[in-house]
């Protein structure tokens, strides 16, 4: 097996390589999500000051001021002695007290799904929008439909893409729900 630092050497998917945006791509990635931690602690360092712990101004300093400086090497030699999350809490720094491992993965998880589908909706409505124009322009172009993998009866390629538009319509109404009560739960 080859060893270095070559693309090749590390698993890639297809998703990411050849369909996802790079505003999409970052989003999921782990730069994003250790960034996102360590914002999560930052805030969780101010809130327990605010609460008497002895935290210092200049620790919360510290920590805003690095929250997108990541020592990946010393934190991926904390990592073989830690084993999880909390490698990433040491090289970060001193400042939180209280803190659990899980307390930062699982709100992280819930930012990214939430920041993706505001990258992804935008451009789910821009393709409805296209799709239903696409539909009224080709309104009155005929076709065959196709049903049980076989020709069936006379239609129009504007009819064929309503029926797309509207399952693409379904599928943007349920991902908006679902950002919606992300949001709610957050109040």
């Amino acid at each position: 097996m080859a060893s270095g630092g070559s693309s090749q050497d590390h698993y890639n998917s297809p998703l990411t390589t050849r369909y996802a945006s790079q505003q999409m791509s970052y989003n999921f990635s782990d730069n994003k999500k250790f960034i996102t931690w360590r914002r999560l602690w930052a805030m969780l360092a101010k809130a327990q000051k605010e609460l008497g712990l002895p935290i210092t101004d200049d620790q919360i300093k510290e920590m805003d001021a690095n929250v997108e400086n990541i020592d990946y090497e010393r934190t991926a030699k904390e990592e073989r002695d830690a084993h999880h999350v909390m490698a990433h809490a040491r090289t970060f720094g001193a400042g939180v007290q209280q803190r659990t491992d899980h307390s930062p993965g699982a709100s992280a998880d819930l930012i990214v799904l939430r920041d993706g589908f505001d990258i992804l909706l935008p451009k789910v409505a821009r393709c409805l929008h296209r799709l239903a124009k696409f539909s009224l322009e080709q309104k009155d172009q005929p076709t065959l439909g196709f049903t049980h993998l076989q020709p069936a009866q006379l239609t129009t390629v504007g009819k064929r893409a309503s029926l797309w538009l509207q399952e693409l319509l379904m599928d943007e109404r349920a991902l908006s729900r679902t950002l919606h009560a992300s949001y709610a739960s957050e109040e």
